[in-house]
């Protein structure tokens, strides 16, 4: 086995490349027909008459004529007449021309002995020393081929050059006839990834099924023995950025096996059946490389369901390559040995064939981490990172709520890129807040132009927020409320810190309604006029108010029924109600939305002065805090623990009964 540690970075892996000698020889034949064409070109005579050959004779221009072919009469200036402003204007366009030694001209001519005595007509009377010699010449017409199709060989043949190295997975000067190959990437002993298990935070779960698979692979006989059957496949499925595909490399790094990795569209090509061709070029190769493991990446590109979108009648070459996938992965032939990851975050399009036991015998979720696994992936992103002090993972774990393992990187790369744009020595706590405000609300804009009116709009909504949210007893804690502008369209936003749980009940929801009915609310009680700066705040309110009353049964009128269907496709305009119970739908959603509105306006008026407080505030100093909003309104009256709070006295808890119940002190337990 190679040591990988110890190669020289400037030498590709497998060793040197061989030299590409089919790209140079294509390469020279079109350097050597450009060359004949620019020369043939650079060498064109001018079309002139016979009248004015024989103008050019008597006027003694003429230095030598050719009879080429006994066709073509080439005439070639004298070095002086070459050198007259005459012919140089007429030469313009070849700046070359002064120093060529010709031919200049040529005509047409009917015959040689014709042409010879014109000429010897045109010279009479001239001394026998100063007539212009003229002879005869047979060429061949390769040069004047050349010159005239050399343009079209050039592009047939920069044709072929480029085909050859866009086809298939025979790489720089392949041929067109690889196409079919796969173009699947070897991981082996010689291109082995550095990523492992310990490198993946936050997915214990799927890493428990993940290293099953990777166990079986590198001791088998701990499993046949007891008759187990090695999995023909595993099927990860989440939300963009959980880290499926960083699973599969860790997979790749730690399996100790060839490892193929491709992704769903490079089975999708323009020709009919190279979609197929690749899926069994890609089994050919792993069969001689089994035991082995194939990781397609985004395999809904090539596995949606078939007949889906289709015309009656149609040749899908998507369906095509799907079914050619389907009989490799477990058809009438398959060999054993082969196992095959699949990432995708669109699962409710894949085909049930392809989901089916024998194909992929599980299905892992990587959903998006909860409070301890955020810590645990902070804490690898946080390695590489100069950290001040006070970072506290448990502290932007429970800041960041709903944030997947792609997002959480993003917010550690963020704020070590505030901290060096600061010129700091370490990257502390308020360079990782600001780089949340960054990812969340967008890129802040310091200058965008604020009129003192609509600044004066911006905070009070932001305080409508705030309020409203202080005074609600499900609402999310407040973390900041800020008027600085941020994102595309974003003038202001409000922070909350929503608490980790996975069931609402409808007072929750009617909290939630209010809080986002606050901004809304607080233009109307102040200017007694609104504006378009609640367009996000209704359209939330508006989902969740169709949410209760259609998918989650929370309505009288309507009751207990659900008009959600989890597997309807991407286009579906059918209304599973009627247009009755539609009106009926509308009117409630309705109701809903102006209950709440009637329930904050009233909290708002009630909570008046707290309003008018934390909006001049605001725009006094754009950001308030939650410890801010305690000094000016007072403590919120529905005091709870906050997620890091709660997290944190778990975490205390656990650690009082671990020292509690060290080894020594527990007793033995006596035999019932």
């Amino acid at each position: 086995m190679s040591d990988n540690n110890n190669r020289n970075p400037l030498v590709p892996r497998g060793g040197p490349r061989k030299p590409n000698f089919q790209g140079w020889i294509v390469a020279l034949l079109i350097a050597a027909i450009l060359g004949i064409t620019f020369f043939n070109k650079s060498s064109a005579t001018r079309e002139i008459s016979q009248k004015r050959f024989e103008r050019m004779m008597k006027d003694r221009e003429v230095s030598e004529v050719v009879v080429v072919n006994d066709r073509v009469a080439e005439i070639t200036l004298t070095q002086q007449a070459a050198q007259s402003t005459k012919y140089r204007n007429l030469f313009a366009d070849k700046p070359y021309f002064g120093t060529s030694h010709g031919p200049h001209f040529q005509f047409n001519i009917a015959s040689s002995d014709s042409f010879k005595k014109d000429l010897d007509t045109i010279q009479q009377g001239i001394p026998d020393n100063e007539k212009i010699d003229y002879r005869f010449e047979q060429r061949s017409d390769f040069g004047n081929i050349i010159s005239t199709w050399g343009f079209l060989i050039v592009m047939l043949l920069a044709m072929y050059f480029l085909l050859g190295r866009m086809s298939g997975a025979g790489g720089p000067g392949g041929q067109i006839f690889n196409i079919g190959k796969s173009k699947a990437a070897l991981f082996d002993a010689d291109s082995k990834v550095k990523i492992t298990f310990n490198d993946v935070a936050g997915l214990d779960e799927a890493k428990e099924e993940i290293k099953e698979i990777v166990d079986y692979l590198k001791n088998p006989t701990k499993f046949t023995k007891l008759g187990a059957k090695i999995p023909k496949g595993a099927l990860l499925i989440g939300p963009p950025g959980t880290g499926k595909t960083l699973l599969a490399k860790a997979v790749a790094g730690e399996a100790g096996v060839p490892f193929f990795s491709l992704s769903g569209s490079d089975f999708v090509e323009m020709f009919v059946g190279v979609g197929a061709a690749r899926v069994r070029d890609l089994f050919k190769q792993a069969k001689e490389k089994a035991p082995c493991i194939i990781f397609i990446d985004e395999i809904d590109a090539v596995g949606r369901s078939r007949g889906r979108g289709s015309m009656p009648g149609a040749n899908d070459e998507r369906e095509n390559t799907l079914n050619s996938l389907l009989v490799e992965m477990d058809g009438f032939a398959t060999d054993s040995g082969i196992i095959i990851l699949a990432a995708t975050n669109r699962p409710d399009v894949l085909d049930p064939a392809l989901q089916r036991p024998g194909r992929f015998d599980r299905q892992i979720s990587i959903d998006k981490p909860d409070v301890v696994g955020r810590e645990a992936i902070f804490k690898v992103h946080l390695k590489p990172i100069k950290l001040s002090t006070d970072v506290d993972p448990k502290q932007l774990a429970a800041q960041t709520p709903g944030f997947a393992g792609a997002e959480i990187a993003n917010v550690c790369n963020e704020a070590a890129l505030i901290a060096a744009r600061s010129d700091k020595e370490s990257v502390d706590m308020k360079d990782f807040q600001d780089a949340m405000d960054r990812v969340i609300g967008g890129l802040e804009k310091k200058n965008k132009l604020i009129s003192p009116e609509e600044k004066e709009i911006v905070a009070y909504h932001e305080a409508g927020h705030a309020v409203a949210g202080w005074f609600l007893e499900f609402a999310d804690p407040l973390v900041k409320v800020s008027i600085v502008p941020r994102g595309v369209a974003a003038l202001g936003y409000a922070q909350y810190l929503p608490r980790e749980q996975y069931l609402y009940r409808t007072e929750q929801l009617m909290d939630e309604m209010c809080m986002a009915l606050g901004g809304r609310a607080a233009e109307d009680i102040i200017f007694g006029k609104v504006s378009t700066g609640a367009l996000s705040d209704l359209e939330r309110i508006t989902k969740l108010a169709y949410s209760m009353v259609t998918m989650y049964g929370m309505n009288d009128v309507i009751g207990n029924v659900s008009f959600y269907d989890s597997k309807q496709s991407d286009y579906n305009f059918n209304k599973p109600y009627s247009e009755e119970t539609a009106k009926h739908i509308d009117q409630e959603v309705r109701k809903i939305v102006d209950v709440a509105y009637v329930r904050t306006k009233g909290m708002l008026v009630e909570h008046r002065d707290a309003l008018e407080i934390l909006a001049k505030e605001l725009l006094e100093k754009e950001i308030l805090y939650q410890n801010d909003l305690v000094r000016l309104i007072g403590k919120r009256p529905f005091e709870r623990e906050t997620v890091y709070q709660a997290y944190k006295n778990s975490e205390e808890v656990k650690e009082e009964i671990g020292k509690e119940s060290k080894p020594s002190e527990i007793e033995p337990s006596l035999p019932l």
